[in-house]
């Protein structure tokens, strides 16, 4: 058996980036390269699934290179392939699965399917190195937006998630009903920092549901029957109030479901992830709450909060040394992806 894992090649796939990255011991990234597919999409105000996979297949074996060009190594160098094996687009996983499956069969190596949730949470410890468990993990994106608790390295139990949209989803949709352009985060984050948003009144979806579960979709509708009872929001001068008003109340739940799920399993750490943590109004309202309360928040850089290889590399250094603990050597080649998250048991209250 091969001795402790040094550098891991790490593929993502999962929905319009095609990434490759090499990482060394966990933390240290000497390379990480992304593809983006966001001016291929923009013109149909999303991810068109099949254009995506089309595209994965051009550019996966080119980053890769790229990836291993500028890390200064080869592919003998490398101890590990760890890879995104879902949720996501079916079609994109598998283009990035299958170049990982041959870079591991032809050079004998260990291959690692990481859960692309769990490798967003993880980028954390790229400019954390020291972060300690246990904490609770946000992961906010354009697909997911999921509370967990991690125990430990091994041990990653949901205790919410959304119940319809995401929150980025919600986003995208939003800037596209109002014709803003696409992706829909980045653009609302702009225009929300120029408006009021106490403007506007919007609802807190299941704010005191009484659990740590999401629902978005309401307040999206909630925006197009403002805009449709009044058409002159669509208006330059007052879409950054109307902007800025609807971004508050998605903030609001998100932070709120965060602080009173940390309160209630008793964890004094906070780790947000995921694209939508890109959001500056969402980073500045959780470290706020979280310094009222004596709490430590991490949140990653803007590199890393969209989806990277990198994330995936750093998740996979703990899921190799633990099968290395049990004498294992991971090479299931019948690796499969899968589009929705599953939900193990939710812990119990």
């Amino acid at each position: 058996m091969r001795g402790k894992v040094k550098i891991i090649l790490g593929i993502e796939t999962s929905c319009d980036e095609t990434a490759a990255a090499v990482v060394r011991d966990k933390t240290e990234v000497l390379s990480n390269i992304v593809a983006s597919q966001v001016k291929l999409h923009a013109k149909y105000g999303g991810v068109v699934p099949e254009i995506a996979s089309r595209r994965h297949v051009e550019a996966i074996n080119p980053v890769i290179k790229e990836a291993l060009e500028q890390a200064g190594c080869a592919y003998e160098d490398i101890d590990t392939v760890a890879v995104t094996i879902g949720p996501g687009l079916v079609g994109a996983l598998l283009v990035g699965l299958s170049a990982a499956r041959a870079i591991a069969l032809s050079l004998d190596l260990p291959l690692m399917g990481v859960n692309h949730i769990e490798g967003h949470l993880y980028a954390n410890f790229l400019e954390n190195p020291t972060l300690k468990f246990p904490l609770l993990g946000l992961v906010v994106s354009g697909g997911h937006t999921s509370l967990m608790i991690v125990e430990d390295d091994k041990k990653v139990e949901y205790v919410g998630w959304t119940l319809d949209d995401a929150a980025g989803e919600v986003l995208d949709k939003v800037a596209r009903y109002l014709g803003l352009g696409y992706p829909g985060g980045p653009i609302i984050d702009r225009l929300s920092q120029e408006g009021d948003p106490q403007t506007f009144a919007f609802p807190r979806p299941m704010m005191d549901s009484g659990d740590f579960n999401f629902s978005f979709s309401g307040l999206k509708t909630a925006l197009i029957y403002k805009v449709r009872d009044d058409p002159n929001l669509r208006k330059e001068d007052k879409v950054r109030d109307l902007i800025a008003s609807f971004l508050k109340a998605m903030v609001d739940v998100l932070v709120a479901k965060s602080m009173a799920a940390a309160q209630e399993y008793g964890l004094s750490r906070i780790a947000l992830a995921g694209g939508v943590a890109a959001n500056s109004l969402l980073r500045s309202e959780m470290k706020r709450a979280t310094e009222a309360q004596s709490m430590t928040f991490f949140c990653p850089g803007l590199p890393y909060c969209t989806d990277n290889a990198a994330m995936i590399a750093c998740r996979a250094f703990d899921l190799a040394e633990e099968t290395q603990e049990q004498g294992q050597r991971q090479r299931d080649m019948s690796l499969d992806v899968f589009s929705t998250l599953r939900i193990p048991q939710k812990r119990s209250r």
